[in-house]
């Protein structure tokens, strides 16, 4: 080698090694906006009527009380104490096909990121190609054979970032799904415990209508023998045939809510109803509890899983923004490959560099940007209208347990009254000052405040489940229970860039 020759590649190699440090300079900017998350609800109450009567000051009867300062614990059905619900929430969960393939979803959105986050490192390939040639040699055409193998090497420095908001906008989408997955496993757990309750509300109002349908036939009985006897008339024969007749009329329904909650609970877990069949549930075994945990506005922000699943798509829609952006800007690429050339050809290598940006293309890369900036506006919107309707939910929700409460204490005093004027009705009849009718009308009565009663507990039950799916049910870390700890498979660097 030359001295010139020498030098010459003393020269480029210390350019080499200053452009280094400029590129990968260059490389660490990001175009676009950063990511910021939205400012939670600076509201402090959902309906300041509905608290002030279910806080401990409140005076309303027969209600639960919320309480501010209290934090759920576990999963959010243990406020029922049902040993019975959590063994069949358990098996819901684990065969819910809803669950499983959300699951499989959030798996997908994890190699969409680490296919993106691929596109940073370089890429190597392996090109061969081989033919045959007839060219002139030294006068004389002469036929052969040829071929070519080596590898061949890209890289894409990604000055602006493009590639890193995509791989951004990807991770942002697979955080979407976790939280849907979370959003699915809170719609599973309220389901089953809905039905739970739905199927134990049936069986007590079936057993208190059998009761009375069996009150209604001896009533029937004693009203057929007086007709008999000349002491009633055919009238009275036809009034207790057809209260008979209208109160076997409240059976089917029941029955049918029975039934469909069964299989329900059976499709919920991922079981044909004739494959499981669930355990039956009784009313007295749900307790309600006295005071429920309640979270803030600015709380339910960042733990119900729709707003946050929202909040990722704000998050991929503000990345998408960045790769619109970066596509106004040069592109510089890198190429290399070595390959082996024969018979006879020995050696070929090559190194290439290129530099591409735009400059006409028919406003396509402005409106793609101000498309990407639109959504962006759009995603926001329907963040701001989920984080509104959540509120509007749990504000209806309260209002709900409060007149529940009323209702409550209405029945039960219904109820009170009914056992009262039973007791002495039975009280009267031993001392023979009161006929049989009389004593079967107020068991009558007695059942049918009952059933209202049931209705009554059911209601309160069914709207306190809704408070804790309201809430977001403690259901942050659903899927990292349920689904295994793969996320870790695929992680990405969230920490904010900064634009040049």
């Amino acid at each position: 080698m030359t001295t010139a020759s020498f030098s010459l590649s003393i020269r480029t190699a210390r350019w080499a090694l200053l452009a280094i440090p400029v590129l990968a300079l260059l490389s660490g900017c990001m175009v676009g906006p950063d990511f910021a998350r939205p400012a939670a609800p600076a509201s402090q109450h959902y309906d300041i009527d509905a608290e002030r009567r279910l806080s401990h000051e409140g005076d309303s009867k027969g209600a639960s009380h919320i309480d501010f300062d209290k934090k759920a614990d576990g999963d959010w059905w243990q406020i029922f104490g049902s040993a019975k619900l959590d063994r069949v929430m358990r098996q819901a969960i684990a065969g819910n096909l809803d669950l499983e393939a959300a699951d499989a979803t959030i798996r997908q959105a994890d190699e969409a990121v680490a296919a993106t986050r691929g596109s940073l490192l370089p890429q190597l390939d392996v090109g061969a190609a081989g033919g045959r040639e007839r060219a002139d040699r030294a006068g004389a055409l002469a036929t052969s054979n040829f071929y070519a193998v080596g590898p061949q090497v890209s890289f894409d420095f990604d000055l602006f970032g493009g590639t890193r908001r995509k791989v951004e906008e990807q991770a942002a989408l697979a955080e979407l799904q976790r939280h849907r997955f979370d959003a699915a496993y809170l719609t599973v757990t309220g389901n089953v415990a809905s039905q739970a309750l739905l199927l134990a509300s049936a069986r007590a109002q079936i057993q208190a209508v059998q009761t009375l349908l069996t009150n209604d036939r001896k009533n029937l009985e004693l009203v057929q023998t007086a007709h008999r006897y000349g002491s009633a008339t055919q009238v009275d024969v036809a009034l207790a045939t057809s209260q008979l007749a209208q109160d076997e009329t409240l059976l089917p329904p029941l029955a049918q809510q029975r039934d469909a909650a069964r299989h329900a609970l059976s499709v919920l877990a991922g079981k044909g109803p004739a494959d499981w069949v669930p355990p039956d549930f009784d009313l007295d075994e749900f307790v309600l509890p006295a005071g429920l945990p309640m979270s803030l506005p600015s709380e339910l922000a960042r733990e119900r899983p729709d707003i946050l699943e929202a909040e990722a798509q704000l998050h991929a829609a503000s990345a998408a923004i960045g790769v619109a952006t970066a596509d106004m800007y040069p592109h510089l690429q890198l190429s290399a490959s070595l390959s082996q050339v024969g018979p006879g050809g020995g050696t070929l290598w090559g190194l290439v560099g290129g530099l591409t940006g735009p400059i006409f293309h028919g406003g396509t890369l402005q409106a793609n940007r101000r498309a990407s900036i639109d959504g962006y506006d759009a995603s926001m919107a329907d963040y701001r209208r989920t984080v509104v309707v959540a509120l509007g939910q749990v504000a209806d929700v309260l209002q709900a347990i409060s007149h529940d409460g009323e209702e409550y204490a209405a029945q039960q005093h219904a109820l009170d009254a009914a056992s009262t004027s039973l007791r002495l009705t039975q009280q009267g009849y031993r001392a023979g000052e009161i006929g049989v009718l009389q004593v079967l009308d107020a068991e009558r009565t007695y059942q049918r405040a009952l059933i209202n009663h049931i209705r009554a507990t059911t209601a309160r039950h069914l709207d306190t489940l809704q408070l804790s799916i309201a809430l977001g049910g403690n259901s942050g870390d659903a899927f990292a229970r349920s689904a295994g700890n793969h996320l870790e498979r695929v992680g990405f660097d969230q920490t904010p860039a900064h634009s040049p």
